[in-house]
């Protein structure tokens, strides 16, 4: 008897390189307190995330961040890994995780909110739980909704 042993090819996709996933979290911003500070945060993730072919969207308000990241399932257990190691101090946690067919977002795209009234129309009307904006208090679909309304015209947010 004669088995042979092959060796598996490097198309075949073990890992779930095929399988695209879309993750949303919340956190609590208590680390990063200077501009500077977040400013240089954030461009070190848009780097990380475009050398990984991860798109994402982020909403910052009143020191909470919103963000949905989408890509290949391996790329995103390591992002995930990543912000839960370098970032602990911002409490995040995970409000939705599922597979997709197609990324919804396009780079890397940022939104600020402030106490403009168009910006409190997104957080209070529309999406919060209550009367202050903490999206603590907001289900998941709430939270989706809201990324979706502030990155409405996704192309124009481009960090």
């Amino acid at each position: 008897m004669h088995i042979t042993t092959s060796q598996p090819s490097e198309n075949r996709k073990r890992h779930g390189e095929h399988i695209l996933i879309h993750m949303t979290y919340i956190a609590k911003n208590v680390d990063l307190d200077s501009g500077i500070e977040l400013t240089r945060a954030l461009e070190y993730w848009r780097r990380y995330f475009e050398e990984n072919n991860i798109v994402s969207a982020l909403v910052i308000s009143e020191g909470y961040f919103v963000q949905s990241f989408e890509g290949t399932r391996p790329a995103i257990n390591t992002a995930l890994e990543k912000i839960l190691d370098e970032h602990s101090t911002i409490f995040p946690n995970i409000v939705n995780i599922e597979e997709i067919e197609s990324l919804q977002w396009n780079g890397f795209l940022v939104k600020h909110l402030t106490s403009s009234i168009e910006d409190e129309e997104y957080a209070l009307k529309s999406f919060s739980a209550g009367f202050d904006y903490n999206p603590y208090l907001m289900k998941s679909t709430q939270i989706e909704s809201f990324l979706k309304a502030v990155f409405e015209d996704a192309e124009s947010n481009k960090f």
